[in-house]
This record gives structure tokens, C-alpha cells and sequence, in this order.
């Protein structure tokens, strides 16, 4: 293996090494003896170590999915801080053309059918639920939480965003919420209990809505909360006086989004509020993130996932019979979610890595760190926007936006 894996390796390192100059050390063979440089340093801040000439073409064309392939599927083991590992990635990618943007978009062109988003969310969120809880928190909600004032922890970011959605949209007691990819039930739950809402949540993930019809229970508000198993195409209800979409519109598709706000808008009231909260591409033409980042969440995070630029999210939306009127970008906040996601599972990892195999344990090491770093880097972003059926004048509304913020 040595001289194959240097006769691969030599030419390719060498160019990296002029190019960016990296503090890492490549090494192989059954004692890890053999090894290649880089970059000039005293001593290296990351260690990759070969286990599979598989890996080779992965790393000489080094985009991010060939990078996160090789980590995942064991071909190569990686030492060092996170932090150094994604500066490192993300420069080696910087060496590389892989296809990425709208090319790669165009190339995996998504059917969204009712079947195959079933089975991508299933793939998604059926891992398990003590898997989320090791880091989620006890909040178990899997969506950007809400820093007012920058030092919450993780379950107070997240119970005030629920809170600032639920102010947005103006919630009061005794009214209809439809909250479209409930998660484990925590908003619904808000909402009925400190805002006196009647609640309808739908997923269509088996673990949450077991987990969300125990908590409701547990909460004794079974009279006021239905949890279905349900595709968001097929409500029939009479129209709601409120609906809520958080961290779901991700998995409608580029080609859906007009017909998901209409069937958003068809379940509305006329005078009622509707608030999609939810992951946007930066890239104003709807492309993926770039350098493969993109590919690899496609390939083992979320299949069929899709991100519209904020631009396609309002023209859609408009198309769909509603207006916005209130857009908010909470991108810095979703870096600190992740941030403490990411924390939470290296902490935990000798709980995780017991519930779920080494290759589920390597994807979800990388996806969480990799999205801190996304997010902070603008790579991808995230809105709030607060929007109603087209047409109306909204005259109960104050004239500022102070009341979306005091408690």
C-alpha cells in the first residue's frame, strides 16, 4: 500500500503545499510510519491517516463531499481540533473544481412526491430519539433557537423563539394553530399551554409523533393538541386561524414551493397570520453550497433537501396568494444553535456512539460542524418570515414592530 499511496499522493501534495500551505500531515501503512507534508510547520494541527487506497482519489480531487465521503465511510481516520479539521477541509476544497452551485442542483433535480419525502424525512429524523436528546437539549427542538440577548443557554434560546414565533403571529387564546412539521411537539405545546391555543401538529416522521403524542399526554393536554402522522397535502381542515412552519419548507423542493404556500394559504383564514421559518441558500440563483458541501448533505444528511435564495422564497410565496410582512435573518443565531449542537455531541459522544454505528456517529460529527461553520461563514442563511393572505390591509396591526419583541 505505501508505494502506491505515495505514488498517488507525492505530485498532489506537493502542489498543495505551494498553494495553500497547510498545517497537515497525510500518513499511511500498518504503523502509520509513512508519511507526506502539506505544508512548513514545527508540528501539525491536523493528521489524516489512510486506511484505504479508496481514498485517494477522494483526497486528490478534494472537494467537501469527497472529503466527508472519505471521513464517513472510514477511508481515512482524522485527528485534531474540529475547528482546525473544517479550516482545513474548507482550503483543500479551495484547491479543487468540483462541481457544486446550480450545476449540481440541475444534475440531481428532485421529485418531491408524497412516498419519497415520507421516506426522506423518515431517513432523516427516525435515528432515533435518544440520539436527538443526547444533544438537542430537553427542549427537543431541532430548529434555530432565539439568543435576545446572546448569553441564553440552549433550552431558553429555544423556548424563546417558540415564544417570538408565537408573538409574531399574533396568537390568542382560543384560536386554530396548524404547526406544519411539529418536531416532537414542543410549540404546539407552548401554544396550548401559555397562549390557550386548540392545536393540529403534522410530521411525518414515526419517532416524533410517538415521542409528541407522550408529551402531550404527559401534559394533559390531550383536548387541546392533535398530533397526526401527515403529509402537509393532506390537510382538509377548515381554515386556521394560525399556522407555523419551522425547519420544514427545507424538504418542499425548488419546483414545490409555490404549491406549498398556496395549500398554506388555502388553510388560512383571510385575516389570519402565517409565519415559514426556515434554511436559505445564499447564492442569489438557488445554487448549493459550495465546494460539494452540498452533495454530501444530499447524500447522507438530507436527502432531497433543497434551499431557495430569500428572494425565491418571497416570490413564491407571493405566487402562492400570500404577502410578507415582516422578513427577519437569524443567520448568527442558527451559528450559535449549531455551535452548541456540535458542542453538545462531542461532549456526549460516549452516550451517542452506543445508539447508533460509526458510520451514522462520523456523518453526524461532521454535518453539525460542518453547519456551525456554514452558517458562519454565510454559506447558507436563515429567515423568519411573518406573511397573510394577499389583500388585506392588516389594520389591527400596531404601526412598529415593538410588539413581535416585548414579552
Amino acid at each position: 500500500m505505501g508505494s502506491i499511496v505515495e505514488r498517488a499522493l507525492l505530485p498532489w501534495a506537493q502542489r498543495v503545499k505551494t498553494r495553500v500551505n497547510l498545517p497537515v500531515r497525510l500518513r499511511w501503512g500498518e504503523t502509520g510510519d509513512s508519511s507526506l507534508t502539506l505544508g512548513d510547520f514545527e508540528e501539525p494541527q491536523v493528521d489524516i491517516r489512510v486506511r484505504d487506497t479508496a481514498a485517494l482519489p477522494l483526497l486528490i480531487n478534494p472537494g467537501l463531499d469527497t472529503l466527508g465521503q472519505a471521513y464517513v465511510e472510514g477511508m481515512v481516520d482524522v485527528d485534531g481540533s474540529l475547528a482546525d479539521i473544517l479550516a482545513v477541509a474548507h482550503r483543500l476544497a479551495e484547491t479543487a473544481e468540483p462541481e457544486g452551485g446550480l450545476l449540481g442542483r440541475i444534475r440531481r433535480r428532485f421529485s418531491h412526491s408524497k412516498e419519497s419525502d415520507s421516506q426522506a424525512i423518515q431517513y432523516h429524523y427516525d435515528v432515533s430519539n435518544d440520539f436527538y436528546a443526547q444533544w438537542l437539549g430537553e427542549s427537543m427542538v431541532y430548529s434555530c433557537g432565539y439568543f435576545e440577548n446572546g448569553d441564553e443557554t440552549l433550552d431558553q434560546a429555544q423556548l424563546k423563539k417558540i415564544d417570538h414565533i408565537l408573538r409574531k403571529i399574533r396568537l390568542q387564546p382560543g384560536q386554530r394553530l396548524l404547526d406544519i412539521g411539529c418536531g416532537w411537539g414542543g410549540l404546539v405545546i407552548r401554544a396550548a399551554q401559555h397562549f390557550g391555543a386548540h392545536c393540529v401538529g403534522i410530521t411525518l416522521s414515526k419517532n416524533q409523533f410517538d415521542l409528541a403524542h407522550e408529551r402531550v399526554r404527559a401534559a394533559g393536554l390531550e383536548d387541546r393538541i392533535d398530533i397526526r402522522l401527515q403529509d402537509y397535502r393532506d390537510v382538509s381542515d377548515q381554515p386556521f386561524d394560525r399556522i407555523t412552519s419551522v425547519g420544514m419548507f427545507e424538504h418542499v423542493g425548488l419546483n414545490y414551493l409555490t404549491n406549498y404556500f398556496a395549500q398554506v394559504r388555502k388553510l388560512l383564514k383571510p385575516d389570519g397570520w402565517a409565519m415559514n421559518h426556515g434554511i436559505t441558500s445564499t447564492d442569489a440563483h438557488d445554487g448549493e453550497t459550495r465546494h460539494g458541501g452540498g452533495s454530501f448533505i444530499d447524500r447522507y444528511v438530507f436527502p432531497q433537501g433543497e434551499l431557495p435564495h430569500i428572494g425565491t422564497v418571497l416570490r413564491t410565496l407571493q405566487e402562492g396568494g400570500l404577502e410578507a410582512f415582516d422578513v427577519e435573518n437569524l443567520r448568527r443565531h442558527y451559528q450559535r444553535t449549531t455551535q452548541l449542537w456540535s458542542d453538545a455531541f462531542e461532549a456526549n459522544t460516549q452516550r451517542i456512539k452506543p445508539l447508533v454505528d460509526e458510520r451514522r456517529w462520523r456523518i453526524w460529527r461532521v454535518y453539525l460542524a460542518g453547519c456551525a461553520w456554514a452558517f458562519a461563514h454565510d454559506e447558507v442563511s436563515i429567515y423568519q418570515v411573518l406573511c397573510r393572505p394577499a389583500g388585506q390591509l392588516a389594520d389591527e396591526l400596531p404601526w412598529s414592530r415593538r410588539w413581535m419583541y416585548e414579552g
